[in-house]
């Protein structure tokens, strides 16, 4: 009888066990970090990454979404491996900080370096809008309204940032740019930047491009309405080479009387600062989600 009662009282504390086992499973996100589409646009397979909210499985919901841009130099890997997303956005969900969101992170290192339209052969932005939004928002349970869609990015990505929420303000409820390259500040740093490219302007096709891949231009011509319909929130170090960029659009924004939040905390460009910003973005982006 005692063993019995013994086998009986090690099944008990083995089936608890197994219990805590899988709730602490159930309440952990997942990363998948090496997924692929096909481009007809970029006539190529393309990378990105993808972050599912702990109750992804266990529901039926369709989720609002982050697109998340990484930097030059980085892929998709960039927010997993350096950015720790998992960690970070399990973390402000559990602390009911952020609301449970799907958090798609692109390839744009692959081919061309750059989130924009390079030339005819090279249209990456196209790709983004007409090609990879609707495959990840067809693929995974995601609410296809402009209220449920924010974009943020670092670096590159929060250029990134600035030009897809200047460019289709009627697709993102926030944007978080973070210690973005705002443009080349002058049309002579383009063309300063241009001599180490393949791809060749002319003087017209110079300034349109100049103009529509410069935040600071886009504020003088995107009308004031647009722009005001989309939340930002602006981060950059005080020791960021880019500071420059970022000061002059705050001060654009603040002319204009367009509402936005702007912070200088104390850091360069590194992960570390971007780290410590990714939690106040899932934040600033989940209070639209939630109905601010």
């Amino acid at each position: 009888m005692q063993d019995q009662y013994g086998i009986k009282r090690l099944v008990l504390l083995v089936s608890i066990a197994l219990f805590g086992v899988a709730l602490t499973f159930a309440q952990t996100g997942r990363v998948f970090d090496n997924l692929t589409m096909t481009s007809e646009i970029l006539d190529s397979e393309r990378k990105y990454a993808v972050y599912l909210p702990p109750d992804y499985d266990s529901s039926e919901r369709h989720y609002p979404v982050l697109y998340l841009l990484h930097g030059a130099g980085d892929d998709q890997t960039g927010w997993v491996q350096f950015g720790e997303v998992l960690r970070i956005t399990d973390n402000a969900i559990k602390n009911g900080t952020a609301t449970p969101m799907v958090i798609i992170m692109p390839d744009a290192n692959t081919g061309k370096r750059g989130y924009f339209n390079q030339g005819e052969n090279w249209r990456y932005e196209d790709f983004f809008f007409e090609e990879f939004m609707p495959h990840v928002e067809k693929k995974y349970r995601i609410k296809g309204e402009k209220r449920y869609r924010a974009v943020a990015g670092l670096s590159m990505g929060g250029g990134g940032s600035f030009m897809y929420a200047l460019h289709r303000p009627e697709l993102f409820s926030s944007a978080c740019p973070l210690s973005a390259y705002v443009g080349p500040l002058t049309i002579d740093d383009f063309k300063e930047r241009l001599k180490d490219r393949d791809v060749k302007y002319s003087d017209s096709e110079m300034t349109a491009y100049f103009k529509r891949h410069n935040a600071l231009e886009l504020l003088k011509t995107v009308p004031v309405a647009d722009v005001k319909s989309v939340r930002w929130y602006i981060d950059c170090g005080d020791d960021d080479f880019l500071y420059e960029g970022n000061s002059l659009v705050h001060i654009a924004m603040t002319k204009q009387e367009i509402p936005h939040e702007y912070r200088v905390r104390d850091g360069g460009h590194s992960w570390t600062y971007w780290r410590e910003s990714l939690p106040e973005v899932l934040r600033f982006v989940s209070e639209a989600f939630h109905q601010y």
